[in-house]
């Protein structure tokens, strides 16, 4: 019994040996042997959107920075000017707007150097210069804005070189199709999709982040010089 017992065990673990060698082993895929098997088409693709997704993070960055420098403001400033202008030191104030070196201070700047003509035209004169640093706070924007919805489309066309590449290979192939031959052109539309959707995607999040802390610092512009007018028109 014992060795008809041990027998049956050694036919069991030698079976069960033959269906583990049999099981296919799980295959991984880098993301650089993804990008290398994606062809040449893929390969220029996937190339000009890392190009286009640098641009669009040194965009981001830059805007971000400039934004927040832009958006900081001296809880003080209004009310220093209030009293320089009541003082007649017109100077002053117009040095104290150099000093402080962002937007809500150049548009100030720009009033008080208008004082003493028509109030229409002071109005007229900070109203230019608010469009001139609305101008310079969406620098570039633009230009996100065209990467994220460029991103896609560009991945979009890896997609069909791939699946033409694919077509002509089942072409050649005549009525011998092999998987791995088309894997090339597979590789080519999948990868490429999917880098285009991924650099839109966060380009297009990037911008509405910048044009939403744009409109915060144009609205303090707004109440600002709102309030810089109401000054003007205070009784001496």
């Amino acid at each position: 019994m014992e060795l008809l017992f041990a027998s049956v065990m050694a036919q069991t673990t030698d079976a069960m040996n033959v269906t583990l060698e049999g099981e296919p082993k799980e295959m991984t895929l880098s993301v650089w042997e993804l990008i290398m098997k994606s062809g040449l088409g893929g390969q220029i693709i996937i190339f000009a959107l890392f190009l286009l997704s640098v641009v669009a993070v040194y965009i981001f960055f830059e805007r971000f920075m400039t934004i927040r420098k832009a958006s900081k403001e001296d809880l003080n400033f209004m009310n220093n000017i209030k009293d320089y202008i009541h003082d007649s030191k017109l100077d002053a104030a117009r040095a104290l707007c150099k000093n402080a070196n962002t937007p809500i201070a150049r548009l100030i700047d720009k009033g008080v150097s208008r004082i003493g003509r028509p109030l229409n035209d002071i109005s007229t004169a900070i109203e230019n210069e608010g469009k001139l640093e609305t101008y310079l706070l969406e620098k570039n924007l633009a230009t996100l804005a065209t990467i994220s919805g460029a991103a896609p489309m560009i991945g979009f066309l890896g997609t069909v070189i791939g699946m033409v590449v694919a077509f002509h290979k089942m072409a050649s192939a005549g009525g011998q199709i092999d998987v791995e031959m088309l894997s090339t052109g597979i590789y080519t539309a999948m990868t490429t999709t999917v880098a285009g959707l991924i650099v839109g995607i966060l380009a297009y999040m990037a911008y509405n982040i910048l044009v939403s802390n744009v409109e915060k610092v144009v609205y303090k512009m707004e109440a600002k010089t709102t309030e810089f007018l109401d000054l003007l028109q205070e009784p001496a």
